[in-house]
């Protein structure tokens, strides 16, 4: 801590003598940061006296080595990767005075010992929400901050897996229990044991909780009579009913504080986002954005495809004209668990729209596994990830079939990058009968190489189900785990200093390929991690993408 001035600065907690450069105090650990959506390791009293600080030791971790090819003369870097079925950071939380007192909060973290969420506000106790290792069960927590015992507030379970949602749980100011939860093969809003929504509405955040009201996040709900495809928009709740405040097609999200909300929406018909300020649900004021606008516009059609009802956007060239036949096709989806690609909004498909105006049919498609549809849509891939596969097949087909699209079946090619590299790797080894051409972006290659929460919360544990992890992965042991005929040409492109998905990952999948004699491509980019970062990286690799996918598909 320091002053407001910047000096007399002391640290509140330190490692131990023993445990420096494994201990951590503060901060989130690997599987928070990257699998909870959990970003931070501190929260403050409401009263700013006292602080809810968690202690990390990754001592149990593994250690991986990061190296640089490109500079030799560098030292790899050592991080601590919990991969599947191994050890995870030991994390416990702490209670810490400003006055130097320090006291241990205590739960069962043997049979929980992820944390999941903290909260604390005037409204009540520190609440933790705390998973067991196969997240199929948690505990919501209230701590006492005088000597750090919990009593439970709520207990569940779940037959697949527990999600963890922005915002929740929470105290409203009446002292009730507010969290979203998975009832009647519905995601709804629960305040107390008391659930506000129905199956209309499909709820992904609390944005902001008041005496008066709560105001979430959410899509139309199976039972909705508007299915509202791609759309996301801000809800007032309380026991009377339920309000939209968001009243365009598109993507609506909000903050409020002080009676006021700040409303931001995007949508198909403009680039980049409004801004809106309301009080009372009238708007009172609009932000104007000076954003550089971008130098195309999305040519999208959302439709859905297939006896599932697949959430499908389809783009095509800005001057394309019926006259000119049928196109070669280009899938472009995330395709999995928390990717939901299909939105109503203008900024989610401009990369897609440039390589529709290189000469392709683009279609994105949002199956079984994606957000935003239904808890029973979501968790339909336990144990078995290639269904996300079948579905980017039905879509695909159930457009064609349709006659309102110039698809052409006979060149097809996907890209996609983490999932959905391993998405687009997978089809072109799985669905050769499909797919023509692959460019296979940093994808999850062998399962059991990617970290414990994410991945033992679809699959399991590896060392008691390492079959269902070799039906899912691509490679095993250094060999394809399953490649039909015929051949297709497939770019794989990493980034070296991946920390997320290893480059391991695609050097694994060369070398298999290489063993069985399947020719390919392989981009490797020095210096880049999991996300592009460099401009003039970023831009080439589109073009060297376009050049791969044209001389491939046999394309002038």
């Amino acid at each position: 801590m320091t002053g407001a001035d910047g000096v007399g600065d002391r640290a509140l907690a330190e490692p131990e003598s023993g445990h420096a450069g494994t201990v951590t105090y503060g901060l989130a650990e690997h599987v928070a940061a990257e699998s909870m959506a959990r970003h931070r390791g501190f929260w403050w009293s409401p009263d700013s006296t006292r602080l809810l600080v968690a202690r990390v030791d990754d001592g149990p971790v593994q250690r991986w080595w990061i190296a640089d090819p490109a500079h030799p003369d560098r030292e790899p870097a050592k991080v601590a990767y919990p991969a599947a079925g191994t050890a995870n950071a030991d994390v416990r939380l702490f209670i810490l005075g400003l006055d130097g007192s320090r006291t241990e909060v205590v739960w069962d973290r043997v049979r929980f010992p992820y944390l999941g969420r903290v909260h604390w506000s005037a409204d009540g106790a520190p609440l933790l929400l705390v998973q067991s290792r196969d997240q199929r069960s948690q505990l919501y927590l209230a701590v006492n901050p005088g000597d750090g015992t919990t009593r439970m507030v709520h207990a569940e379970e779940d037959a697949d897996w527990l999600e963890l949602f922005p915002g929740v749980p929470c105290w409203s100011p009446s002292g009730k229990l507010v969290r979203i939860v998975d009832e009647g093969g519905a995601r709804v809003l629960a305040w107390g044991e008391r659930p506000l929504t129905g199956a209309q509405l499909h709820v992904r955040a609390v944005l902001d909780v008041t005496e008066e009201d709560i105001l979430v996040s959410a899509s139309a709900g199976e039972a909705a009579a508007d299915p509202e495809i791609g759309e996301i928009h801000v809800y007032r709740v309380n026991e009377l009913g339920v309000e939209r405040l968001s009243r365009e097609p598109g993507v609506h999200s909000a903050v409020r504080a002080g009676g006021v909300t700040v409303l931001v929406s995007a949508s198909l018909e403009r680039p980049g986002a409004s801004v809106q300020v309301l009080r009372g649900g009238k708007r009172i004021a609009t932000v104007a954005s000076h954003a550089q606008r971008p130098g195309l516009t999305p040519r999208v059609t959302l439709t859905e495809g297939g006896t599932r009802r697949i959430p499908c956007a389809v783009l095509l060239p800005t001057d394309y004209k019926a006259a000119d036949g049928p196109l070669p096709v280009l899938l472009d989806p995330y395709g999995g668990p928390h990717g939901q690609r299909v939105q109503r909004a203008q900024h989610v498909f401009l990369t897609s729209q440039w390589f529709a105006d290189q000469g392709f049919a683009v279609v994105v498609a949002d199956g079984r596994g994606t957000p935003g549809r239904s808890p029973a849509w979501e968790k339909s891939i336990r144990n078995d990830l290639t269904l996300t596969l079948d579905d980017q097949v039905e879509a695909l087909h159930a457009l064609a079939a349709t006659g309102a699209y110039p698809l052409d079946l006979d060149r097809v090619a996907i890209r996609g990058w983490s999932y959905g590299g391993y998405l687009a790797g997978m089809a072109a080894l799985r669905r050769p009968d499909v797919f023509h051409a692959a460019v296979v972006g940093a994808p999850v290659t062998d399962l059991r190489l990617y970290d414990t929460h994410y991945e033992e919360r679809y699959l399991g544990d590896p060392t008691r189900s390492p079959q269902t992890y070799r039906h899912n992965s691509l490679v095993w042991d250094d060999g394809l785990v399953e490649a039909a005929e015929p051949h297709r040409p497939m770019l794989i492109v990493h980034g070296l200093a991946d920390d997320n998905v290893v480059v391991a990952h695609s050097l694994r999948l060369s070398s298999a390929l290489l063993a069985e004699g399947r020719p390919h491509e392989v981009l490797p980019l020095p210096g880049v991690t999991h996300m592009m970062g460099r401009e003039d990286v970023a831009e080439n690799l589109l073009l060297h993408q376009v050049r791969f996918l044209k001389r491939s598909l046999g394309l002038a």
